[in-house]
C-alpha cells in the first residue's frame, strides 16, 4: 500500500512527542514493504526550534539514526495535492496540521474518492480546548484515529466524525530496547519538557521532592524549562542536562537504575486511559518506572507488576527507595513491564491495528514492493 502522511514533523522531536509514534509506524510500514510519504511544513515550529536551539548537526544526527526515514517539506501556499496524493491508498492527517490544510485534503479526497483518509488525534485538546477542534472539517473524512478510548468517544458523542477508532501510542523496539550498561551512574532519569508549567506541582511532588529527600543522583532532560523551573531543579541537587534526541534515550536509562512517569494533568483528570509515549518507551527500555497517578481504564499494563504507582509524594519516596536498594525487585518490576511492551505495545502492533482497520473499509494491505 501506499501512504501518505501529514504530521508536524518527522526531523525534530523538540517538545515534539509526536515525532517518535510518527518514526517508529513509518519505520515499520517501510519494513513490511509498504511505500511511505511523509510530509510536513518547511517552517514548522518544532524544527525551527531545533535549527535554533541545537543547530544543523541535530538534523543531521537525526538522518544518521533514521536512514530509511525522510520527509517532503512544503509551503502551505503552493502544495500541489494532485501530486502528492497521486496513488496514495491510505493518507493520515494529523491533529497538529494547519486546519485549512486538514480541510483542503478533505475536499480532494471527495473528489477523488480515490484513498482512505483518517484524521489522527494524539492531543487533549478535545477536553482543554474543544473550540480549536471545531475548526477541523472532517466531513469527507473516513474517520479518525484517537489515541484513546476515551477520546475516541468524545469525537462520536459530539458527532465531529463520521467514525472513530482507538489507536494508541506505542514504543519504536527498533530503537527503544533494553541496553546494557555495567556502570549506573544515576539512581534516576526523567525525561520530559515542562511546557507551560500545567504539570509544575506533579513535577516537585512527585519528581524534584523525592530526589532531594532520598539525595538521588538524578538527571533531567527536557526543555522549555524557565528561570524559576531551573531553580527548583537545582535545589533538588538533580543535573539538568537539556534536551535530547529521543532516539539517545534507551542509553541515558540504561545508565540509570529507574525512572518516573508524571503525566499532565489533562490526561490524569479529563483523558483517563492514555499514558504519554514515554511510558511505554521507558518500558520497552528494560527501567523500572513509578508513576504517579493515572487511571488504566483500559487496562494497558498491570499496576504492582508491569510499574509501580505512588498516589501522593510520599509513596514516590518510599517505592523510589525500595527500587534503589532492592535489586530483585527492581529486575522483576522491569522484566514485567518490557514483556508487556514486547507482547501488545510495539509500533508493529500499532501498524497492524491501522492495517485492519483499512480492511474494514474495504480496502487490500498488500504491500507495494516499493518504498518512496
Amino acid at each position: 500500500m501506499r501512504f501518505a502522511l501529514f504530521y508536524h514533523s518527522l526531523i525534530s522531536d523538540w517538545n515534539h512527542g509526536n515525532a517518535h509514534f510518527l518514526r517508529g509506524v513509518a519505520s515499520e510500514l517501510i519494513a513490511r514493504g509498504h511505500s511511505v510519504r511523509v510530509f510536513e511544513p518547511r517552517d514548522n515550529w518544532s524544527l525551527r526550534n531545533l535549527r535554533e536551539h541545537c543547530g544543523e548537526a541535530a538534523i543531521a544526527e537525526f538522518r544518521k539514526a533514521y536512514p530509511q526515514l525522510r520527509s517532503e517539506l512544503y509551503d502551505l501556499s503552493t502544495l500541489d495535492l494532485d501530486e502528492a496524493l497521486d496513488a496514495a491508498d491510505v493518507v493520515i492527517v494529523h491533529e497538529w496540521n494547519d486546519p485549512s490544510l486538514v480541510k483542503r485534503i478533505g475536499q480532494h479526497r471527495a473528489i477523488t474518492r480515490s484513498y482512505r483518509l483518517f484524521f489522527h488525534d494524539t492531543h487533549h485538546r478535545a477536553v482543554s480546548a474543544p473550540a480549536e477542534l471545531q475548526r477541523f472539517d472532517l466531513s469527507h473524512y473516513d474517520g479518525v484515529l484517537a489515541f484513546g478510548e476515551v477520546l475516541r468517544q468524545i469525537y462520536e458523542d459530539r458527532g465531529w466524525a463520521a467514525r472513530a477508532w482507538t489507536w494508541h501510542e506505542a514504543a519504536d523496539t527498533r530503537v527503544f530496547r533494553p541496553l546494557s550498561s555495567r556502570r549506573k551512574d544515576f539512581d534516576l532519569v526523567w525525561v520530559g519538557n515542562w511546557g507551560d508549567g500545567e504539570r509544575a506541582g506533579e513535577i516537585s511532588e512527585y519528581l524534584l521532592e523525592p530526589v532531594r529527600a532520598l539525595q538521588l543522583r538524578a538527571r533531567i532532560h527536557g526543555v522549555r524549562y524557565p528561570e524559576e523551573a531551573l531553580s527548583r531543579l537545582r535545589l533538588s541537587g538533580a543535573d539538568y542536562a537539556g534536551w535530547i534526541a529521543n532516539f539517545r534515550v534507551p542509553s541515558v536509562f540504561a545508565s540509570a537504575r529507574m525512572t518516573v512517569h508524571i503525566p499532565r494533568a489533562f490526561y490524569s483528570r479529563n483523558l483517563p486511559g492514555i499514558p504519554t509515549i514515554r511510558m511505554f518507551e521507558a518500558l520497552a527500555c528494560g527501567i523500572p518506572l513509578v508513576s504517579a497517578p493515572w487511571d488504566d481504564c483500559e487496562s494497558l499494563f498491570e499496576a504492582g507488576r508491569d510499574f509501580l504507582v505512588a498516589t501522593n509524594g510520599q509513596e514516590m519516596r518510599e517505592h523510589l527507595r525500595m527500587l534503589r536498594f532492592d535489586a530483585e525487585t527492581a529486575r522483576a518490576i522491569a522484566a514485567n513491564g518490557l514483556q508487556r511492551v514486547l507482547s501488545h505495545h510495539t509500533c508493529a502492533h500499532r501498524v497492524q491495528e491501522l492495517l485492519a482497520i483499512c480492511r474494514e473499509l474495504g480496502s487490500s494491505d498488500t504491500p507495494t514492493g516499493k518504498v518512496a
